[in-house]
């Protein structure tokens, strides 16, 4: 499993690398999606694999919905279409494509050898220990992160929901 875990980080370096030096929000999101999934290979390797599925299912899964919801807000129009053409090209897809392919191959080669079961040490993490921690000590973290969400989530609905004034609205928002 050493050989997946280092693998898996030096995936999620260079997916994060494409991330921060990509200059296409597309091609970002790609490198970020890959990278969550490398950092989910990572804690399946260090025998956590609630917490690696928790990162797959939580920011990966939540990072394309996201996506999606601000796609949806800006409303592009016309122009986008052309502009999806051009997202489609086998080089927008290349890299991030190399990258999870070194992963798939990475969890075959650990599959093939038996050593699924194996982790290189420590503890086990469980759902009961993270909702232990979480709910324990860490109780007011969480509830003060889930109204700082729900405040996101207003906000984006009300500036979803707004639409450009008219001339004839004297000086009334948008959002009738």
């Amino acid at each position: 499993m050493e050989l997946a875990f280092y693998l898996s980080g030096l995936v999620a370096v260079l997916a994060t690398l494409g991330v921060i030096s990509g200059t296409n929000a597309v091609h970002a999101l790609l490198y970020l999606i890959v990278s969550l999934i490398a950092v989910a290979m990572v804690y399946f390797a260090l025998g956590a694999p609630f917490a690696g599925a928790l990162e797959i299912i939580v920011y990966a899964g939540a990072i394309m919905v996201l996506f999606v919801f601000v796609v949806m807000i800006l409303n592009l129009g016309e122009g986008a279409a052309e502009q999806e053409r051009l997202w489609l090209k086998a080089g927008t897809w290349f890299g991030p494509s190399v990258l999870a392919l070194v992963l798939l191959g990475v969890l075959v080669y650990s599959l093939w050898q038996g050593d699924a079961g194996r982790v290189i040490e420590g503890e086990t993490l469980t759902a009961k220990a993270v909702g232990t921690t979480l709910f324990g000590p860490w109780l007011l973290v969480v509830e003060l992160a889930a109204m700082l969400l729900l405040a996101a989530l207003v906000t984006a609905s009300h500036v979803g929901r707004m639409w450009p004034a008219k001339p004839n609205d004297k000086g009334r928002g948008g959002d009738q």
